[in-house]
């Protein structure tokens, strides 16, 4: 997949890139590296895992510049520095659909900002797709997810890192269909967490069977999304959040043979939504707006 990337800096002083097909940067502007622990790390409790199980196994979907899985590595190594305690044994699997984007992250130095021992393991990954050690085992699966994904075993995953561009550019990774691949391969104690609040894919995710719950917001005033099996406690959403699954707006993205193109997903989707009886959500917009006015 050719794509033309420029580097873009954040405000925590680490680079991501801006992608040219996509029209997106792969990190907020908040910051690159302070968003791979405060929207996936940390809500997947990583550390809190790490301590109490002897294996930890992540899927990180959309591997892009490898911060997510640093990020991981990263909390596992504190740990272990902090305190001498040895912690779980360490398993990523990552899907990414353009190595470029890792290798030309490598090339630019974008990964520096990482220990000399996690831009090692980076830099591995990007040349060989594979690295293993007595502690860590990282295999970079690269192609479509649609299709790479049936390579990660069923039930296996503790926590799962989705972390696509977002649905209006990216739907084939947003989709009911995907989301159940995803929720296929989550222990039934494991989590799925994700920058998106979307209502769509929020009900995709309700949909595979998987309850939600809200991440505090990061460098946005959206936040987050947090899904699990029952009967793990997760934070609620708002009742503004719970207002939106009930509108057109929570009509989710179908991708019925995992093979459709973003324009295909996109015109099915806005098809489905004409026809329906929801009310859109621009109506609850007004009537949220007129109400803060009303304060």
């Amino acid at each position: 997949m050719m794509d033309t990337l420029s580097l873009f800096p954040t405000e925590d002083g680490s680079f991501t890139f801006w992608s040219e097909t996509f029209q997106e940067t792969f990190h907020s502007s908040h910051g690159a590296k302070h968003e791979a622990k405060a929207k996936f790390v940390n809500p997947a409790k990583i550390a809190e895992r790490a301590r109490t199980q002897t294996q930890l196994n992540i899927l990180d979907v959309c591997y892009g510049l490898g911060y997510n899985t640093a990020a991981a590595i990263a909390c596992l190594l504190a740990i272990s520095e902090s305190n001498g305690d040895r912690t779980a044994n360490l398993a990523i699997i990552a899907l990414e659909n353009n190595l470029e984007v890792p290798q030309k992250a490598i090339a630019a130095g974008l990964v520096d900002i990482w220990q000399p021992a996690i831009v090692k393991i980076l830099q591995t990954a990007a040349e060989t797709q594979i690295v293993k050690s007595e502690t860590l085992s990282l295999q970079l699966l690269i192609g479509d997810a649609r299709q790479t994904i049936n390579q990660v075993p069923k039930k296996w995953a503790d926590a799962i890192f989705l972390d696509p561009f977002s649905p209006p550019h990216c739907p084939q990774l947003w989709t009911v269909e995907f989301i159940q691949l995803l929720a296929n391969c989550l222990k039934s104690d494991g989590c799925l967490v994700t920058y998106s609040s979307s209502a769509a894919v929020r009900t995709a995710m309700l949909t595979a069977g998987l309850q939600i719950g809200a991440i505090a917001p990061i460098g946005r005033k959206s936040p987050s999304t947090i899904a699990a099996f029952a009967p793990i406690a997760l934070p609620p959403i708002s009742e503004t959040e719970a207002a939106f699954l009930k509108t057109r707006a929570a009509i989710p993205y179908r991708d019925r043979t995992l093979q459709g193109s973003a324009s295909e997903i996109i015109k099915l989707r806005k098809a489905e939504q004409s026809n329906s009886e929801l009310a859109p959500s621009s109506s609850l917009r007004k009537t949220l707006k007129g109400e803060v006015l009303n304060l």
